[in-house]
């Protein structure tokens, strides 16, 4: 059985979606399994031994249509029995229609119904502590009889990674004697970012709590931001961050995480990452993004605190996608004041 999986986009997306095919492989262990996403995911799913072959979409395919219909010829050419379209939009719409695969699996839509020939409605509540994003794609592998409800998705880093990056922190004046600490100071857009001063306030009490050692997660386009966080935490804070230790690459990042004692602050990529190197999280939801589809395995190693968790009358009569426009104004009422103590027990 030779079968391709679909998931463009965010790299969070790639990386849930990359539990289906150990899931897969558990049940058919002879399965040809290829997965197609964007190229600039690739890296948190290199490694994968569930994986047996990617194929790309680039920019090039997303922009052009002469690359796009190159693309569903090859996709084409693969003759795949299976095709799961996990990203379910217009462009993995046409490539699973021109596939050739008889058997074609998505989420329901009533306009794309005809594509599939199984079109799996999402549930509406979770039923495990794995969360609504993972319960949601392993209901995909129902009509090929795979029946789980919940796996962990997993970063593979090699022993060389491991080692060049243990080196790395250490030239650069990390004590491994100390705790260390990585903090997502910046989200993917502004509504997804916590305000600036309280996630300084935050690490603060990162380092009050634990006298520890602190990263900042960001990209060199970020620097500004970072920078304007930086000069808001106390003076006794920006001795403990080292501000200039960070991977160049996404590799380099996780890399760097597998040493971290935990990942703190903006949910999103960089928690799901670390999560997935099994490294404890303290994630910071923005007031839009729903907890009970994205908070996945929650537990003590594993902490959300969400808006709605404090003040939850904001949000009466409606749902955390309806407050979007709001995010900013929202995140002001999100003071650190209300999860701090919350912090300070995870940290403990």
């Amino acid at each position: 059985m030779k079968i391709l999986i679909i998931q463009q986009k965010m790299i969070g997306d790639v990386l849930t979606s990359s539990i289906l095919f150990k899931a897969i492989k558990d049940e058919y262990p002879n399965a040809e399994l290829h997965y197609l996403i964007n190229t600039h995911t690739f890296s948190v799913v290199e490694n994968n031994p569930f994986i047996d072959k990617f194929i790309f979409f680039t920019k090039k395919a997303e922009s052009n249509k002469k690359e796009f219909y190159r693309l569903i010829k090859s996709v084409k050419k693969e003759k795949f029995d299976v095709v799961i379209d996990v990203y379910s939009k217009l462009s993995s719409n046409i490539i699973t229609l021109f596939s050739g695969a008889k058997t074609k699996i998505s989420y329901y839509k009533y306009y794309t119904t005809s594509i599939y020939n199984h079109n799996i409605k999402r549930k509406l509540t979770t039923a495990t502590k794995a969360g609504l994003a993972i319960e949601h794609r392993l209901q995909l592998l129902k009509p090929l009889g795979i029946n789980k409800t919940s796996e962990i998705p997993k970063i593979f880093i090699s022993k060389k990674e491991i080692e060049n990056s243990q080196s790395f922190l250490e030239e650069s004046g990390i004590n491994f004697d100390q705790s260390l600490y990585m903090i997502s100071v910046l989200g993917s857009s502004l509504n997804k970012t916590y305000p600036f001063k309280y996630i300084a306030k935050v690490i603060d009490t990162v380092v009050e709590e634990t006298n520890g050692q602190i990263l900042f997660n960001y990209i060199p386009n970020q620097l500004t931001e970072a920078k304007t966080i930086y000069n808001l935490c106390k003076p006794k804070s920006q001795k403990h961050i080292l501000f200039d230790v960070f991977g160049e690459s996404l590799r380099d990042f996780l890399a760097i995480t597998y040493h971290c004692d935990a990942l703190i602050g903006n949910e999103g990529g960089a928690i799901n990452m670390a999560k997935a190197l099994n490294i404890n999280t303290f994630a910071i939801f923005s007031p839009w993004i729903d907890t009970t589809t994205w908070g996945t395995f929650e537990n003590h190693h594993h902490i959300n605190v969400h808006l709605k968790h404090y003040k939850p009358e904001l949000y009466s009569d409606k749902i955390e996608k309806d407050m979007k426009k709001e995010s900013l104004k929202l995140y002001e009422a999100f003071k650190p004041e209300f999860f701090i103590e919350k912090l300070k027990t995870f940290l403990n």
